[in-house]
This record gives C-alpha cells, sequence and structure tokens, in this order.
C-alpha cells in the first residue's frame, strides 16, 4: 500500500506573527490571537530567527522558506496568507526552493510543543483564551 501524504492543515513555522520587521494587522487587532501566540513569543523567537537566516542564505522571503519547509515534509496542505498580491508570489517561489536536511534540521532544532489553549486544553483550569471569563463548568452527573 502506497503512503497517503499527510492531510493536516498548519501554519508554517516562524511566520506569525509578523517578525523581523513586518507588521501584520491581524496581529496587532486580534486579541484572541494575541493571546494564544504572545505568551509564546520567547518560545519561538529561535525558530523565527533562523527562518529569518535561512531565508536570508536562499535570498528569498520567511513565508517562502516556511512553506518550503512543509513541502519538504510532505505537507499538501499548509495554511498560506494570500491577502496580497505578494503574499500569492512568495507562496508560488515557495515551490522552487529545496531546502536541504542541514537546512531543515537547523530550523528544527529548537522546537518545543507549545502549551494547549482554547476550551478543550484545560478545561475548567482557567479563562479560555482570549477572554476574561471562566470557562463553562459542566454540570455534574450522578
Amino acid at each position: 500500500m502506497g503512503r497517503c501524504p499527510p492531510l493536516t492543515a498548519r501554519s508554517p513555522p516562524g511566520t506569525w506573527p509578523g517578525r523581523h520587521g513586518t507588521s501584520i494587522r491581524r496581529a496587532r487587532t486580534d486579541a484572541v490571537i494575541r493571546s494564544k501566540y504572545d505568551a509564546a513569543h520567547q518560545q519561538d523567537q529561535p525558530i523565527i530567527d533562523r527562518v529569518h537566516e535561512v531565508a536570508g542564505r536562499y535570498g528569498a522571503s520567511m513565508a517562502s522558506i516556511a512553506l518550503a519547509w512543509h513541502w519538504a515534509h510532505g505537507d499538501s496542505a499548509p495554511i498560506v496568507g494570500c491577502s496580497s498580491p505578494e503574499r500569492v508570489e512568495q507562496a508560488a517561489a515557495a515551490l522552487d526552493i529545496h531546502l536541504n536536511k542541514a537546512d531543515i534540521d537547523y530550523l528544527e532544532e529548537p522546537y518545543t510543543a507549545h502549551e494547549l489553549v482554547g476550551p478543550l486544553a484545560r478545561p475548567g483550569d482557567r479563562p479560555l483564551a482570549g477572554t476574561t471569563t471562566p470557562p463553562v463548568t459542566p454540570h455534574a452527573t450522578k
């Protein structure tokens, strides 16, 4: 039986939320996103820095490197933000980038998993991300 490509959609590494001099409007205006990702900024910054460095070596955008990383892993549905013609061009340019194993390993080396956030992460433990309202406590069953 042949290998099925993964179909899990996920965001590319090191592209959120507008580091290295970029400015993403959603990063400034979406309180839910900020509550989820700002807490992990220090955790993510080494990866973001490495994506920036590898992009410089390839003469490519960070978004292109991040998408090339996905395709190097066989991901068939990375999340691509195409809010401008420039973003579409960066996504298309990524098709011509072939990261070598050393670059892939370099990008992945500082990775650590994020703490889960949202309603299923720790029900009842704290307010839901982006809110100050405690989570709904399920009724006890007898």
